[in-house]
């Protein structure tokens, strides 16, 4: 088996003409940065390009479990300690950026136009303290330690450089700048965004998206948000974790509204505050005319439960309003190139899933890229079950997200996918921290490469059939609701009841009681998961909770 690093020496390169790189990366943010840094460190020589500069403002800002997970797996397995401060929030906030936020939860709030909120309409995921704590990271200053991370390791960074031609063949890459610069490399990275140039070199979107979900969105950064928990509306609720504590989604027919603090935990530096709001466009079409900061202004109106947050908030940068974020390739492989993140496609911000894709994809693609450079077998078919992840990842995403919009239409609907949605991320999880485990234990690499061997890329082996066919069931139970063929009350209860009847999750979670709205994995009921592990759990399922 190939070694990924030489843990005890720097891995040097030797031999390649100065003029030509093994890898090209276009787009210096989190897929660019953390690809090149752990290329470089294991002896790729990395030419890392983008059409900006840093620092620069992002969205992207809220951190899961499961990408906690993937970012130590890679710092561990590529030797790249400096990656495992973004792990956790306090290695965030000591070693990246002290203007980070906290994130101890996710939260929902149910709203209904013209109504008061009812407070038994609320749903959480809590992140217990004991097991980890997540992040709201302040974007534009994580790229940059990223960036800058690269560039120690090795990787040549050409910034305010804009790719205006791209070659591609059987002998390697060229790729030309608008100053007249060429740059040649062995293999080319896309994960610069929408206006990927390989995507439009090669003619790679979907004409039109495959996504069925479909949104537009309005965002910025803001001062002086109240904290919901102090808010009338919240007076009520009965929620584990406060509000503020994590990132709060306020949730309504068509749409739903992001508040993501940095300013939440004790010694913050920041009073900032991430605010997005999303639309489904074919219920709420952008009006013509109106800015994107009047049309925040006029949902506050229509909702005045949730304006309580904005009485005294000011936006500290424009507003940005989009057209329809979804977007969409044919392929995400070709001979000598490969597109990732944001270049390969985009659902939505809800559930955060953005930057766990990411890391999901740069963790598959960097051991291939480092074998590459190594053996010189650039084919296409060595990169191939990276299309087939990214697809995957995209279309799970496009499923969550799609069902819940549809559930957003009514309360009980949308309780119920919210457990579905619980499971696509609990279960996942619990399978990646297990390899983790292992790899660390054993350091061998094939049990990371064993998580490539599943019939359901986007969803991890072995948990990935059963979380797939649930899901699949509810957006097939969704698209009946949307298409008028069962109600949504009892399209909620055919969802609940197919939740019980999935053996692989874990009973004393209760994912499919309907009044369990508010779900915290305590030590308690750990205690009562392994016992369930090790008398009722399905034989591949044990092993996941000790079992």
């Amino acid at each position: 088996m190939t070694t990924i690093v030489n843990k005890s020496d720097e891995v040097l390169r030797s031999g390649k003409p100065a003029d030509r790189y093994d890898v090209a990366i276009l787009g210096a943010g989190m897929a660019g940065g953390v690809l090149a840094a752990v290329l470089a460190r294991n002896g790729v020589k990395v030419l890392l390009i983008d059409a900006g500069l840093h620092p620069r403002f992002a969205v992207g800002e809220s951190t899961i479990p499961y990408t906690s997970t993937m970012t130590k797996l890679i710092s561990e397995r590529y030797d790249v300690p400096e990656l495992a401060a973004l792990a956790t929030f306090r290695g965030i906030q000591d070693k990246i950026s002290p203007m980070s936020g906290l994130k101890q939860n996710f939260g929902f709030v149910y709203h209904r136009e013209g109504q008061p909120q009812n407070p038994e309409e609320i749903n959480q995921l809590v992140i217990p303290e004991w097991q980890r704590t997540e992040s709201h990271l302040f974007r534009q200053d994580t790229d940059a330690y990223l960036f800058h991370l690269a560039v120690s390791y090795g990787t040549e960074a050409r910034l305010n450089t804009r790719i205006q031609d791209i070659e591609t063949g059987p002998d390697g890459v060229v790729l030309r700048s608008e100053r007249g610069e060429e740059f040649h490399a062995e293999y080319l990275v896309d994960g610069s965004g929408f206006r990927s140039p390989v995507a439009d070199k090669f003619g790679l979107r979907d004409q039109p998206t495959r996504a069925r979900h479909h949104s537009r969105t309005l965002f910025t950064h803001m001062v002086g948000v109240t904290p919901f928990d102090d808010t009338e509306a919240a007076s009520a609720h009965k929620n584990p974790s406060p509000w503020h504590a994590g990132t709060l989604h306020h949730v309504f027919d068509g749409g739903w509204l992001w508040v993501i603090p940095f300013d939440n935990h004790e010694g913050a530096l920041s009073p900032l505050c991430s605010v997005g709001l999303t639309f489904d466009e074919r219920a709420f079409p952008k009006p013509d005319g109106v800015s994107p900061q009047e049309e925040f202004e006029q949902f506050l109106l229509r909702y005045p439960q949730i304006a309580e947050q904005f009485t005294h908030a000011r936006a500290v940068r424009p507003w940005v309003g989009t057209g329809r974020l979804q977007y969409s390739a044919t392929d995400t492989v070709g001979e000598r190139y490969c597109l990732t993140a944001h270049a390969a496609g985009f659902i939505d911000a809800l559930y955060s899933r953005g930057l766990t894709n990411t890391f999901e994809v740069v963790n598959s693609l960097a051991w291939r890229l480092i074998e590459a450079s190594r053996d010189g077998d650039w084919s296409t078919e060595r990169f191939a079950y990276i299309d087939s992840l990214q697809q995957g990842l995209y279309d799970v995403h496009d499923d969550v997200v799609y069902s819940s919009f549809v559930g957003f239409r009514d309360y009980d609907l949308w309780n119920a996918v919210s457990r579905v949605w619980k499971a696509t991320s609990i279960m996942p999880t619990m399978t990646l921290e297990r390899a983790y485990r292992t790899y660390v234990e054993t350091g061998d690499d094939q049990v990371l490469r064993d998580l490539e061997k599943t019939d359901t890329p986007g969803l991890p082996a072995p948990v990935g059939t059963e979380i797939s066919a649930l899901l699949t069931f509810t957006r097939q139970t969704c698209e009946a609701v949307e298409a008028g063929t069962i109600a949504p009350a009892q399209a909620a209860q055919a969802i609940l009841t197919r939740i019980r009847d999935t053996e692989s999750l874990p009973a004393p979670f209760a994912l499919g009681d309907p009044d369990n709205r508010c779900f915290e994995a305590t030590a308690e009921l750990m205690k009562k998961t392994a016992v369930w592990a090790r008398t009722e759990a399905p034989e591949h399922i044990k092993p996941l909770f000790g079992g």
